[in-house]
């Protein structure tokens, strides 16, 4: 069971996370990486809550499940397209607290040279890891299905 559910507690705090997700949603950021994005952060965070709820909108969308299960081992996989492994090498580095180097940055905006579009990304990884920092230390977890 959660310690506290964030979206009854404070409602407006929640609704102002929710209301960046819907802006980047609907920018010009595909949603696959925008999946990737968010599955492969919550696995690194540990947030099981976010895990479940990224992978079953990433079936929605029609993503592979072989992709799905490839996002902890998309470096070995040839399932991810260059613009994808950017994305999956930059949520990587940020989520680890890592240096995002020249020469990853360089390949990221090669990528993604709209700039609306790469600064969606940067959101996208930073909103990710914020709430996969409330969903791990609130103990949140996917619901029990049959």
């Amino acid at each position: 069971m959660a310690r506290i559910l964030l979206g009854e507690a404070t409602p407006e705090v929640y609704k102002g996370f929710m209301d960046i997700g819907r802006v980047i949603r609907k920018g010009p950021l595909d949603r696959r990486v925008q999946d990737l994005i968010k599955i492969r952060a919550s696995q690194l965070n540990g947030c099981a809550f976010c895990v479940d709820a990224h992978i079953r909108d990433a079936r929605t969308l029609g993503e592979s499940e072989e992709r799905i299960h490839h996002t902890t081992i998309w470096r070995e996989s040839h399932l991810y397209t260059e613009p994808e492994r950017a994305a999956l090498a930059y949520t990587e580095a940020v989520t680890r607290r890592e240096p995002v180097s020249d020469e990853l940055w360089d390949t990221l905006r090669e990528h993604y040279p709209n700039d609306r579009e790469l600064g969606d990304l940067v959101g996208l990884v930073s909103l990710i890891n914020a709430l996969n920092l409330f969903g791990v230390p609130l103990k949140l977890r996917p619901p029990v299905r049959d």
